[in-house]
């Protein structure tokens, strides 16, 4: 078995050598189709991932009363004496005892008011001290981007709460957008990976075309299926690793450049595409995996006339 397997292997390699320009015209398809598929798939991960992110981004402005003293300790009482606040934590309590809250952090209108300076410009200085017309506010994260509408609802009904921001209709359809986009996204990777399979087997079978006599005189002389199948599946083999150098060379430059390109854009807001460390690695192995795969099975679905299967 061992012996035969390496005859094969051999002879697989002899006839890439013999069927010089069949086998180039064979690799190239092999080439071109998963140049398009380590593109397509590399845009339809990244963009699922990008779409993820932007979920979990959405979090639960609650702004509190004007008069709130929700997250103060102490107190001033009339008598000018510093005292326990009664009121202390009320909201906050009754936030976080709802279900599926992951974390609430306190956003006072003065933090609030220095991030609109940043990103604003000094003009909004003018608004300090009394005149600052923003509420203090809870920030709430939910362990999931689907509670975030009923849990907004919740909170709105608690007393001491102004109002309540996530969003509304537009967080909804977002979340739409990123669940259409990795649906529609598997989908069209699949399909491409069915035309490559189609493309390499049309191009191999060309390839066995060209051999049918050599193949005839193997069967007149008594070789079995099996013995015949093996150089072809094998040199299919050869056929699609070949095919897969050029484009995991391209995803191991071009996605490096993409990342450096488009990443540091994206960090501000909170996104970010795939680290090159996990997704280049992943992606070159499958690339010649996927490669190996389909012109093996070009190769046995373009011998299946010949051999009578």
């Amino acid at each position: 078995m061992i012996r035969r397997f390496f005859r094969h292997l051999w002879e697989s390699i002899l006839s890439l050598k013999r069927n010089g320009w069949m086998t180039i015209a064979a690799i190239s398809s092999v080439t071109i189709t998963l140049t398009l598929v380590g593109i397509f798939a590399s845009v339809i991960l990244n963009t699922a991932k990008i779409a993820t992110d932007i979920e979990n981004n959405v979090r639960i402005n609650v702004f509190l009363r004007v008069d709130s003293t929700d997250n103060q300790e102490t107190k001033v009482n009339d008598m000018g004496e510093t005292v326990a606040n009664d009121s202390y934590h009320i909201v906050y309590d009754q936030i976080a005892e709802m279900e599926n809250i992951e974390s609430i952090t306190f956003s006072s209108k003065d933090d609030q008011l220095e991030l609109l300076k940043q990103k604003m410009g000094e003009i909004w200085g003018l608004l300090e001290g009394d005149a600052n017309p923003l509420y203090d506010t809870y920030v709430v994260d939910t362990t999931s981007p689907e509670y975030v509408k009923d849990i907004a609802g919740q909170i709105e009904k608690i007393n001491g709460v102004a109002k309540v921001e996530y969003g509304g209709v537009n967080t909804e359809n977002l979340f739409k957008l990123a669940k259409n986009v990795r649906i529609w996204g598997l989908v069209a990777t699949v399909l491409l990976l069915f035309t490559a399979v189609f493309l390499i087997s049309n191009t191999v079978r060309i390839t066995i075309i060209s051999r049918s006599r050599e193949i005839q005189i193997m069967r007149l002389v008594g070789a079995k299926n099996s013995y015949i199948r093996g150089p072809f599946l094998l040199e299919g083999g050869w056929v699609g690793l070949l095919g897969a150098i050029v484009p995991a060379l391209l995803v191991y430059f071009g996605y490096d450049v993409a990342y450096k390109g488009f990443n540091p854009s994206l960090i501000p807001q909170n996104l970010s595409m795939i680290d090159p460390v996990y997704f280049v690695p992943g992606m070159i192995i499958a690339l010649f995996i996927i490669g190996i795969i389909i012109g093996s099975l070009g190769s046995v679905l373009s011998m299946r006339r010949y051999l009578k299967i």
